[in-house]
């Protein structure tokens, strides 16, 4: 009786692990260079997806509304 609950155990660490190594090699606010990339955040391009599920938005139609410094 112990089985299946060590298998749910088992994959909801699992998915939480795979979760955080995904949030640290993906995400824009996570900077692991910070010599020769301080602020990645600022290399982001308007047509960039950087969130975890985009349902609904088409990135790559986007057109750049801000200015480039």
């Amino acid at each position: 009786q112990l089985i299946p609950l060590i298998g749910f155990i088992s994959v909801g660490l699992g998915s939480a692990v795979l979760y955080l190594l995904r949030l640290a090699l993906y995400s824009p606010d996570v900077s692991w260079d910070r010599k020769n990339n301080p602020e990645p955040w600022n290399k982001l391009g308007p047509t960039d997806q950087y969130k975890f599920l985009a349902i609904s938005t088409d990135y790559k139609n986007l057109k750049k509304d801000r200015p480039s410094f």
